[in-house]
């Protein structure tokens, strides 16, 4: 169930007190025996924002690189055979055929184009995204001289390890995974005693306190799923 489509299991599960004032984020939605149902938590956003870390993009420079070169050395190898009186190369001599002969609606010039935009498309796509998708950009710190230049981020692996820790200490949970998001955080639990509307209200609580610890720039949402193991 989305946050916009509240019923009358929704709820909003307590961050905690003495936070700093914000907007209020999603509704969380909740629900208590069926697998799939889950609840969800706002967490509030502080602190300075910062920009995400930007890949080198060393592997694909490196490999168009190569190709580049390759080919450009090979084309002017061959315009400098042709220029001293030599032959010119049968693939060039057949690809200049290929490209006068065959018309535009053949299917290997559909593909040729197709895989060329593909080509095109990917490098750009490369060129204008940051990349390092695993590392969270955490809060630059206030007040400090020269807090610009410090940059810090978090490995959203080692972010997930530190959560299902958290998540493992309230008290009813018998296994948990968490899974850390650039926008969300998704926890899932399983209960072996205790009310699940209880520890549901226990782990979204003590999530909510961790993931503020984490001092990331964009505080994520946070997902809490609670359900009883199958029986076998």
């Amino acid at each position: 169930m989305s946050a916009s489509e509240p019923d009358q299991n929704t709820r909003r599960l307590p961050i905690g007190e003495g936070d700093p004032p914000s907007d209020p984020g999603p509704a969380a939605s909740a629900a208590d025996d069926p697998p799939g149902a889950g609840t969800t938590a706002a967490v509030q956003e502080s602190g300075r924002s910062a920009r995400r870390f930007w890949s080198g993009r060393r592997i694909p420079a490196a490999v168009v690189a190569l190709l580049s070169i390759a080919a450009t050395g090979l084309l002017l190898y061959d315009v400098v055979s042709v220029r001293a009186g030599g032959p010119a190369m049968r693939w060039r001599r057949r690809l200049a055929e290929e490209l006068a002969t065959r018309p535009l609606d053949d299917i290997w010039m559909i593909v040729g184009a197709a895989v060329a935009m593909a080509l095109g498309l990917w490098l750009f796509l490369l060129a204008v995204t940051p990349g390092l998708r695993r590392l969270l950009p955490m809060r630059q710190p206030t007040g400090t001289p020269r807090a610009d230049e410090v940059r810090a981020g978090l490995d959203r692996r080692a972010a997930a390890l530190l959560l299902r820790d958290r998540a493992m200490r309230v008290s009813g949970v018998q296994s948990a995974r968490v899974d850390v998001g650039r926008r969300k955080v998704k926890a899932r639990a399983q209960v072996h005693f205790r009310d699940l509307d209880e520890v549901r209200a226990d782990l979204g609580t003590a999530l909510g306190e961790a993931v503020r610890t984490l001092g990331l720039a964009r505080q994520p949402t946070l997902a809490v799923r609670v359900r009883r193991p199958k029986k076998s």
